[in-house]
């Protein structure tokens, strides 16, 4: 097969547009390793960059798709053979790379991780880059001491495709993992991924002290502005944030004073730009720690043809959970 099915966008008098249309193996950027694309999904970064929203790609026509899993159809590599089942989240595939949004796309060896044990290529994406950063959240916080003895963790966003997998794999470890949603309507599959307490984001959206009541062991962030400067304020003696989304804003208005009064840690987690032993550890818990049961319920399949639609819905806070995408059913 020398043609295949892509997502394009193009560019035109400053406006981006979605279209499908077909393209030859050839047009491929260069890499050790073509992968049939199987599954991808729909992140919030794909949602900016379907609509041409924060420059996050400068070059058109462009395929967009920041993850997908799938099976390698040809390696030059040592490391992969036909048929090996493969994960690729980050490394700006996607945005400065064309992306999985395509029913090929070939990468470098180095940047695949293989499906581990135990998951499906279709439930790897079911957990795809906002899981995965769910995870390195997880383990930044337990680096730092962040226990479930220790006491409560707030996820924030905890609707969206990170928080949901992070109450997920929290309330899976035996921590009381408390939610901040802003939808009602949700609250009852929060609590069936195992959230202890779900809390109006609107409490924590309002400016406030620098110090505040102490409540929270630790934090999963996928907000930031203003939420996240009123989670440092309640943070516990030594608790732990890990920041990893903007959806509210992506300036801090906040003091030193949290830090030096109370040791509080301000973690900073990249799925991007991840080193591979960290990607391959995280997989690998995500296998163990997530049941499959509830990986199922996590997740909206939508077929490749609806996603363009659904593009504005995930920045409208129109979706839940994770929506995995059927490229090549």
């Amino acid at each position: 097969m020398t043609e295949f099915k892509a997502l394009v966008l193009t560019e035109q008098d400053g406006k981006v547009a979605a279209g499908f249309a077909t393209r030859r193996i050839e047009e491929l950027p260069p890499g050790a390793v073509l992968v049939r694309v199987r599954w991808s999904t729909l992140n919030y970064k794909d949602g900016m960059i379907l609509n041409g929203l924060g420059r996050l790609v400068r070059s058109y026509p462009h395929i967009p798709g920041v993850d997908f899993s799938g099976t390698v159809e040809e390696s030059a590599s040592p490391d992969w053979r036909k048929g090996d089942e493969v994960i690729l989240t980050g490394w700006r595939v996607g945005e400065a790379r064309w992306g999985g949004y395509a029913q090929y796309a070939r990468v470098p060896a180095e940047w695949l991780v293989r499906v581990p044990d135990g998951m499906t290529a279709k439930r790897a994406m079911t957990i795809g880059t906002a899981g995965f950063t769910s995870m390195l959240a997880v383990m930044a916080l337990e680096r730092h001491g962040v226990t479930p003895q220790a006491g409560e963790v707030l996820v924030t966003g905890a609707a969206g495709g990170v928080g949901s997998v992070a109450i997920a794999i929290l309330a899976r470890l035996g921590y009381r993992a408390v939610g901040s949603s802003g939808r009602p309507e949700t609250h009852d599959f929060l609590k069936s991924l195992g959230a202890a307490e779900i809390i109006d984001r609107a409490t924590l959206a309002v400016p406030g002290k620098p110090l505040q009541a102490e409540r929270w062991a630790g934090a999963i962030d996928a907000v930031g502005g203003t939420t996240l400067a009123t989670v440092l304020a309640q943070m516990k003696y030594r608790g732990s944030v890990a920041a990893c989304g903007l959806a509210g804003g992506s300036e801090l208005n906040t003091t030193v004073i949290p830090f030096l009064l109370r040791g509080v840690n301000l973690l900073g987690i990249d799925s991007v730009m991840s080193p591979l032993p960290e990607r391959q550890e995280a997989w690998r818990r995500l296998a163990a720690d997530v049941p499959a049961d509830l990986l199922d319920s996590l997740a909206e399949t939508i077929p490749f043809a609806a996603l363009p639609d659904y593009g504005g819905k995930i920045l409208k806070g129109q979706t839940r959970g994770r929506v995995v995408v059927e490229i090549d059913g």
